[in-house]
């Protein structure tokens, strides 16, 4: 029977842990629990059950932060017939932010609270911890000691007597909870909650565990081991600072208390440690055993050592708010002399004509106040929390976030400046793939970190390539830098063919990276275009592409030449390809069989590399426009047989050098080997049209051009048919 407030129902349940007069979370029937459940009226074993009691993992929250079982058994002085959700907070809103590093401040709730109050034009109201003293002096309980040889900025310690160990209100366990944090004890959480709150680290000894009651503030034993709080044994050396007694080691400075110095449930007297440690020792040693807490991100990011005062008078408040215990009288504080603040001018005019805005000073004063800067005849001084601050240029920054920038106008820089252009280089890479897409082409992006079995891959020796070597790499897949884009390619199209795709046509420009001689020398990285694909292409399909790419990049007098030599590439169907002054561009041709099988591709692979350097020096800034012919083309066709080695681009560059001014154009229309071709033989047919600018040619003018085109391809063994 379950008193719900206004009726008394009949619920069944199967939980252990409910007692006469417990006070429960009831679902009632209409409700909807996590996950979608909806309750219903309905009948356990033949007992009709109006509603569900619930536990908290059926109502979707965790108070404490650990596992519970059975059903939520609620405080004694819990009101009867209110919605649970509205009695524990649980239609509160929890802001998850992202904080800076350099804004260590903001790692607590008063340092988002000031930047609260800023942002929205609110007063801050900070408490001013109040508690009480017994007659009991420190002096008789504790003695702190810092060994010369540590960093120690500031070490504060206060004792408390008959301490009553109990949980925390729920109150204080659930903001622990919502910030991450598990409660423990009354003890453990206020010191949890009072890092929260102030941004200050703090950590409670059990008395009885510090030998000889002094606590030694020094430099881990070399081989020394601790088990910290989370049970694991570590093993320390001597640039790690710890917080120990006169025989063993307590705590790890700024990162985790041990596991035989913590508060438990026979703890009668305790030590509140305030202290502050060098942000770079914190980190080295949580990197040096391996464990990253709450307390050691705040120190790393660094914290001013006056928060240790406030911050351990908070705490003790809490112990008396609690009433965990008395405070006795007196505190050790080493290193207790407090730093001066920075003190900054506040010049209006130069902060708006930074700025680019125009704020009343008196706006600037506000602002500044209202962020707990003090602003007093023309000086500014942050408050101490705000390490941050240290020059002109940071009380700008604050001005101008908290006015907001939406509110800053748009203005052009007021420094001279220079029409902005692209380079040679940046302008015909963008008009190269430009001009690819239009091709058909995608765009392909790969990473410059390959691996050593490329040169496997590619049947390629490695002792011709100088290879870069990464000194820190990532794995033994990515332990160079790539000395060709030919294996990028074919990784990309092997994962396009794997992908099922029919057809693929990849470029990219990138870099290469070949090594310089010397030990202080850059490596060579060498801008390159490459081209590749499959399916629905061949050899011919590629050159046409380059020959486009070529005629709009105004590039003229390209030439291939057979290259055999290339282990990569199918030795009959690949060639160097040159420029009118015979400067190697790059390479086209078919993937070898061999290497194709390496990569998986179960397809016929083109690809084309072009060095950018060598392609960008070939190109023609001037260009020259003709009038249109006023006179006609005559048109003439050759065909010759020539030995089967000899290439047509031969014949073809024969055939321009001995033509003469009167060739306009020339082009292979037909190459055939058959029956009525000899062995070791090709035929090779022509067409080529002459024309004169200010005449029509006469047939003796043909016939001359004609005759030394002959007397041209003799020199090459053609005989014409």
């Amino acid at each position: 029977k379950v008193n719900v407030g206004e009726e008394e129902l009949q619920i069944v349940t199967g939980a252990f842990n409910v007692a006469v007069g417990d006070k429960v979370p009831v679902a009632l029937c209409g409700s909807t629990l996590v996950g979608g459940v909806k309750i219903s009226k309905g009948k356990l074993r033949g007992v009709e059950s109006y509603g569900m009691l619930c536990s908290e993992e059926e109502l979707g929250i965790n108070i404490n932060g650990e596992k519970a079982t059975g059903i939520w058994i609620l405080p004694e002085d819990a009101p009867i017939g209110k919605e649970v959700v509205d009695a524990y907070g649980l239609k509160e809103d929890i802001v998850d932010f992202e904080i800076t590093s350099n804004r260590p401040d903001c790692m607590s709730v008063i340092g988002l609270a000031y930047e609260t109050a800023a942002t929205f034009n609110k007063k801050i109201k900070v408490n001013a911890p109040v508690y009480h003293e017994t007659d009991k002096k420190i002096e008789d309980y504790l003695k702190v000691t810092a060994k010369d040889d540590t960093v120690l900025n500031r070490y504060m310690a206060r004792v408390v007597t008959d301490v009553k160990i109990a949980p925390s209100p729920v109150w204080m366990q659930r903001r622990l909870n919502r910030a991450g944090i598990r409660a423990i004890n009354n003890i453990v959480d206020i010191t949890n909650y009072v890092m929260l709150e102030y941004g200050q680290p703090m950590h409670a000894f059990d008395i009885n565990y510090v030998e000889g009651n002094e606590i030694v503030v020094r430099k881990a034993f070399d081989g020394e081991e601790i088990m910290t709080l989370d049970g694991t044994t570590r093993k320390l050396d001597p640039s790690v600072l710890v917080i120990a007694d006169v025989k063993k080691a307590n705590a790890v400075a700024g990162v985790m208390g041990g596991e035989f110095s913590g508060v438990n449930e026979n703890t009668d007297t305790v030590v509140f440690e305030s202290a502050n440690f060098a942000g770079a020792d914190v980190r080295r040693a949580a990197q040096k055993i391996g464990l990253r807490t709450e307390s050691s991100a705040r120190f790393e990011k660094g914290i001013d050592k006056r928060l240790c005062k406030p911050a351990l008078e908070r705490a003790l408040e809490l112990v008396e708010m609690l009433g965990a215990g008395k405070v006795v009288s007196g505190v050790i504080d080493i290193n207790e002399k407090e730093d001066r603040n920075v003190s900054l001018p506040l010049n209006a005019e130069k902060i708006n004509a930074f700025l680019g805005t125009d704020i009343p000073e008196a706006e600037m004063v506000r602002i500044l106040k209202s962020l707990a800067f003090e602003v007093e005849g023309g000086n500014v001084v942050p408050p101490y929390f705000r390490i941050d601050i240290g020059c002109f240029n940071d009380i700008a920054e604050e001005i101008a976030r908290i006015y907001g920038y939406h509110n800053i106008p748009s203005t052009l820089a007021r420094a001279a400046v220079t029409e902005g252009r692209l380079t040679k280089s940046q302008y015909y890479e963008n008009k190269i793939k430009e001009l690819l897409s239009a091709f058909g082409y995608y765009e392909a992006y790969t990473y410059s970190f390959t691996s050593p079995k490329l040169f496997d891959m590619l049947k390629l020796n490695a002792n011709d390539y100088k290879t870069v070597v990464i000194s820190n790499p990532l794995g033994a897949d990515n332990s160079i830098m790539r000395p060709t884009l030919i294996h990028s390619m074919l990784e990309s199209l092997r994962t396009n063919f794997n992908r099922r795709n029919k057809d693929a046509r990849l470029f990219e420009i990138a870099n290469i990276y070949l090594a310089n001689n010397g030990p202080d020398k850059l490596p060579d990285e060498n801008k390159t275009l490459i081209l590749g694909g499959y399916g629905d292409i061949d050899f011919f399909d590629l050159k046409g592409t380059l020959e486009m790419l070529f005629e709009n990049l105004h590039i003229k007098g390209i030439k291939y030449s057979a290259n055999q030599n290339d282990p990569t590439f199918h030795p009959y169907r690949t060639a160097d390809i040159f420029d009118s002054g015979n400067n190697l561009l790059g390479i086209i041709g078919e993937i070898h069989p061999v290497v194709c099988e390496n990569y998986e591709i179960g397809e016929k692979t083109y690809v084309a590399q072009l060095d950018m350097k060598a392609v960008l020096s070939a190109i023609s800034d001037e260009i020259k426009y003709n009038k249109l012919p006023k006179f006609p083309a005559v048109t003439r066709d050759l065909a010759m047989l020539v030995s089967e080695d000899v290439s047509v681009g031969e014949i073809e560059e024969t055939i321009r050098n001995n033509a003469g001014k009167l060739l306009e154009s020339v082009k292979l229309f037909d190459v055939y080997q058959g029956e009525q071709i000899p062995a070791g033989k090709k035929s090779v047919a022509y067409s080529f049209s002459l024309r004169a600018a200010d005449h029509t040619l006469t047939d003796e003018e043909i016939q001359k051009c004609v005759d030394k085109i002959l007397d041209g391809l003799k020199k090459i063994n053609a005989e014409l048919r």
